[in-house]
């Protein structure tokens, strides 16, 4: 760690004292959030317990996972539960900016650097000294730039284009991709000193289809945001629409959740959104068997984890369904309510705060 990292944890530690660390706690283990995150299925809890003990470190984190997870959220919650919280976040995605243009973004640039460069302007790195630099698709950014952030990961220093004066910064540095970046080292599409440099805390983010019994959890959370933000009315949706969103793949992940509840929400007002309120493509996939995690990859899948989830999923569904009255909700699924009560404490389902 350098002497400037050294200090800046040294002085919003002394500022720290046990009352905010208490009220920290919560935050950490809030038993279906993290900081913007939603789910209790057990590939989330490890992402969440991964996160708590990397958080305050100046370790190199590389975030990967399909579009739409969520990596830009967890980016900024590792920053949010580390010392330099109080200092910035700058984010920027390499995927979105023309290559000649993401040099000056990332570096800065020097009067007279290039043709319209009127005055000096500092990049994303010198933005974020002290703080956090999020590098979202790290994946898309070109071999000749991916030389000068090496230096910049190996070095802390760097020269704005055009400029001639070594520009010291200490920032942490997240990255983020969609790619396997391990198959585009082996293709020579990325460094492989990067890659290590990157790779050092690696985050992987599973796929919705892959943690389905967080699907109820998630509609709630979209349902109170949606409802606020567009002052909508929209209590619930029914089991019979749920099993249905359950049976979808989700290529889109938790980005295309959002989006169709919103777009659900916003033409319901109010009420419940039913059966006739979803997509025709996905009423008419309703037959389909919603099962978490049946989609097999070439490496199979545990059949006992797609069964429990499965299980949770339905419990958690007659519970929103039932408004959590447990005899109701054991009548839904055929069981005495005392096998109910077991099954819930097994799965450690609690009521999600409203």
């Amino acid at each position: 760690m350098s002497r400037t990292a050294v200090q800046i944890k040294e002085r919003y530690a002394d500022k720290q004292n046990h009352q905010e660390n208490e009220s920290k706690k919560p935050s950490l283990t809030h038993r279906f959030r993290f900081n913007g995150l939603v789910g209790e299925s057990r590939p989330m809890k490890e992402i969440y317990d991964l996160m708590i003990k990397v958080a305050d470190a100046d370790s190199t984190v590389l975030i990967q996972g399909e579009t739409g997870t969520g990596k830009g959220l967890v980016a900024r919650a590792i920053h949010r539960n580390s010392y330099r919280r109080q200092r910035p976040f700058v984010s920027i995605n390499c995927g979105a900016i023309p290559e000649n243009l993401l040099e000056s973004e990332l570096f800065g640039h020097a009067r007279g650097a290039f043709t319209g460069a009127t005055s000096a302007k500092p990049g994303k790195f010198e933005l974020a000294n002290g703080g956090t630099i999020f590098l979202d698709e790290i994946g898309d950014m070109s071999l000749q730039l991916q030389v000068k952030l090496l230096k910049v990961l190996e070095e802390g220093e760097f020269e704005r284009v055009g400029g001639t004066r070594t520009i010291r910064v200490d920032v942490r540095i997240i990255a983020a991709t969609h790619r396997n970046l391990e198959a585009e080292v082996q293709k020579g599409s990325f460094r492989r000193d990067l890659f290590y440099r990157l790779d050092v805390i690696p985050l992987n983010i599973p796929a919705l289809r892959n943690r389905k019994s967080d699907l109820p959890l998630l509609i709630k959370h979209f349902l109170n945001q949606i409802n606020a933000t567009h002052r909508r009315k929209v209590k619930t949706v029914s089991t019979e629409a749920i099993q249905i969103l359950l049976a979808h793949s989700w290529p889109g992940n938790v980005r295309e959740l959002r989006n169709l509840v919103e777009r659900m929400v916003v033409l319901r007002s109010g009420g419940e959104i039913g059966v006739e309120d979803l997509p025709e493509k996905l009423r008419n996939n309703k037959s389909t068997v919603p099962i978490q995690g049946a989609d097999f990859t070439d490496e199979g899948i545990c059949l006992n984890t797609a069964v429990t989830e499965f299980e949770k999923a339905l419990i958690l569904q007659s519970l929103e369904k039932t408004k959590w009255i447990k005899n109701q909700a054991a009548k839904l699924l055929q069981l005495n309510r005392t096998t109910l009560v077991e099954k819930i404490k097994r799965h450690k389902i609690c009521r999600p705060e409203a």
